[in-house]
């Protein structure tokens, strides 16, 4: 018994510097909550988590967006509808330099471990690095848009930073709006622009319920 009793004291002295190195994890404090902004509009409102731990460049820029209120007043001006309750919606300055910050470099998926499923919110771009202020919602999952290594071109994707956590049919009442068929930006978006495009009313940053 003596010896047994030995052999187990010995075990459990090797295991001994590994328990004390995990119990600081174990009682680390708990992660602050990831910000959540509340965006109003002529049809509902939309409560947004914007995760900044995995995406801090892009959902900071966000932030950044609704901390000056640069969104209040921009509407959904692109609506792509590839199936009821299926497509994107797309909302921003639309170019404008009065509702434009500087571009951000490009945080894609393949290092942010985000996707683009329903109810995520990415940043629209032309080459990497050029994202500024133009935001596309998902409804339904549009994975194509993630980073693929495996694809021609740049292959960066977009970059996804947050999710509507709430107010989801809001989105689908966004997709619903009537397109009018002439309307373009200087020749872009035919057939995706709404007549009369749901406003924002205001986007603010809110405290968890």
């Amino acid at each position: 018994m003596t010896r047994w009793l030995a052999l187990i004291a010995a075990a459990l002295a090797l295991f001994a510097p590994a328990f004390a190195q995990d119990a600081p994890a174990a009682n680390a404090a708990p992660q602050p909550p990831l910000p959540l902004v509340e965006i109003v509009t002529d049809v509902g409102t939309l409560t947004v988590e914007v995760d900044t731990r995995r995406a801090p460049i892009t959902g900071k820029n966000f932030l950044a967006y609704v901390d000056k209120k640069m969104l209040d007043g921009v509407v959904f001006y692109r609506v792509v509808k590839a199936a009821d309750d299926f497509g994107f919606v797309q909302f921003g300055g639309l170019g404008d330099p009065k509702r434009m910050l500087p571009p951000i470099a490009h945080e894609p998926t393949s290092q942010t471990g985000l996707s683009h499923t329903d109810g995520v919110l990415s940043v629209a771009r032309f080459e990497p690095g050029s994202a500024r202020g133009e935001f596309t919602i998902m409804l339904g999952a549009q994975t194509g848009l993630d980073a693929n290594p495996s694809a021609p071109g740049d292959n960066l994707g977009y970059a996804a930073f947050a999710k509507v956590v709430k107010g989801r049919e809001v989105l689908t009442r966004i997709l619903d709006t009537p397109i009018d068929p002439a309307k373009t930006v200087s020749g872009v978006f035919a057939g995706e622009m709404p007549g009369n495009p749901v406003r924002i009313t205001s986007a603010r940053r809110i405290t968890a319920p």
